[in-house]
This record gives C-alpha cells, structure tokens and sequence, in this order.
C-alpha cells in the first residue's frame, strides 16, 4: 500500500513569531517616547527664553534712547502703556507665552516681584515692572517654567 500523502505549502508567520515581533516594538516605543517628551519642553523652554531676550532687548533699547538728547534727556525705562502699544517699544506685538494655557498668551500686566505670579494659581502671559525693567512669564508657581 503506498500512502503517497502531500502537504501543501503554507505560508505566513506562527503566533509565537508575532508575538515576539510585538514585545520587540513595544519595548523599543516604551524607550523612544519619552526623548519626545523632552523636545516638548526642550521646544518650549528655548521659545521662552527667545521671546524674553526680544523683549528685554527692546526694554533697554528704549531705556538708552530715553537717556539721549533726542529721546528726551532722562533715562527711564517705558511705561506699561509704551511696553504693549504697537510701535512704540516694540516694532511687532509681545509674543506668546509659551507655557501659557489662557487665551491671554500675550498680554502683560503690571509684576510687583520679578519670579512671582501676578494672580496666584494661574497662568497668563508676562509680567513687567516699569520702575525697573524687569520682564518675566507670569505662571503659576512664578518660576517662569525654565530657567530665565
């Protein structure tokens, strides 16, 4: 009796093959996650301190052309007013808060001490003291988010 018996060929992976295949690809995911993380804060930390020095080139800027005989003869650093009006102080408006949540990202209001939040508890967008000109982000634990 010849038992002539054929297996036809099949192809494809066994279950044991993507399994691995799944656990290599959820361990590469669980490392390369949180580098992304990172370049979030990496990203806002460089925009905070990019929109700080803008702002406070364009404060001393203005404090030295006060103190010339054309800008008026006494040094003196602008006004709120000056500080957030277009085209006085600045060529372009206050850029975004970048750690801001509020809709309020750009606005500045007046800081007494320069690191604390004006309103305790929320974030908005920056603070200035016009006696001193001091600028900084207004955030809730009034660290500015980054290193200043």
């Amino acid at each position: 009796m010849n038992l002539n018996i054929t297996r036809k060929a099949t192809s494809g992976f066994t279950l044991v093959e993507l399994v691995v295949v799944i656990i290599v690809l959820g361990i590469l995911s669980a490392v390369a996650i949180p580098k992304f993380v990172n370049f979030t804060d990496d990203a806002k930390n460089s925009a905070l301190k990019g929109s700080l020095g803008g702002v406070r080139s364009a404060i001393s800027s203005s404090y030295a052309y006060s103190g010339t005989p054309t800008g008026g003869g006494t040094a003196a650093y602008p006004t709120l007013t000056a500080l957030t009006t277009f085209g006085v102080v600045m060529a372009q408006n206050i850029p975004d808060n970048p750690y801001s949540t509020s809709s309020t990202k750009n606005a500045v209001v007046a800081g007494i001490t320069k690191g604390s939040p004006v309103t305790s508890g929320t974030t908005g967008g920056w603070c200035y003291k016009a006696s001193t000109g001091e600028f900084w982000a207004d955030t809730v634990s009034g660290s500015g988010e980054a290193s200043e």
